[in-house]
């Protein structure tokens, strides 16, 4: 049954896996146990149910993991989901190092697949922080009294762009870091673009 439903573009993706091979594949095994679709966005195997994303694989250096797009909506009952930064609002992920820890909570992660799909199911979102949440630094403040048209600019941004723009310059905890950093992005932003464009 399984099988079928595997997407030869994740059979590609494992094939040139040159770490977590093994584990994608025992995590990809119990995925598909599920009503999730396989495909590949972003370069790596992710889970769909009706055209939306519901989790998908991906590897780092020191792990793997099995990352809920939705995450912060589950029950996480066994305290095994993680947030990866504290800015980090919606995804949660489960970390593996070895083919063994996937399959001591097997039974636990097809759970939680299913609760993923379920908050599909019920079309249930997760209520996002707003943009006015998060203070904005008074060196930014201070720039937008000096040239106006910058905050006009700001402000026409979408608000994840607002978002990054307003997380990247409050980072750094020096008054003169900050200051450099929104310098040298005024003119991206008088363009319209975001910290990544």
């Amino acid at each position: 049954m399984i099988i079928g439903r595997m997407n030869p573009k994740v059979d590609d993706f494992l094939s040139k896996a040159d770490k977590w091979r093994e584990e994608f594949n025992k995590l990809r095994m119990i995925v598909l146990d599920s009503d999730l679709t396989e495909e590949v966005k972003w370069g790596v195997p992710c889970y769909t149910f009706k055209n939306k994303n519901v989790l998908l694989l991906h590897g780092f250096k020191e792990y793997c993991a099995v990352l809920f797009f939705k995450g912060a909506l589950l029950n996480d009952a066994d305290g095994i989901l993680i947030r990866q930064t504290e800015n980090v609002q919606a995804s949660r992920q489960i970390r593996f190092t070895t083919v063994n820890e996937i399959a001591s909570i097997e039974t636990t992660l097809k759970v939680y697949v299913s609760e993923a799909i379920e908050i599909e199911k019920a079309g249930l979102e997760v209520d996002f922080k707003k943009n006015t949440e998060f203070a904005i630094p008074y060196e930014l403040e201070n720039k937008f009294d000096e040239i106006p048209s910058l905050k006009a600019a700001f402000e026409a941004l979408t608000p994840g762009r607002q978002r990054a723009y307003i997380l990247y310059f409050s980072s750094p905890k020096q008054s003169k870091t900050r200051e450099s950093r929104i310098e040298k992005s005024i003119e991206q932003i008088l363009n319209g673009k975001g910290l990544n464009d």
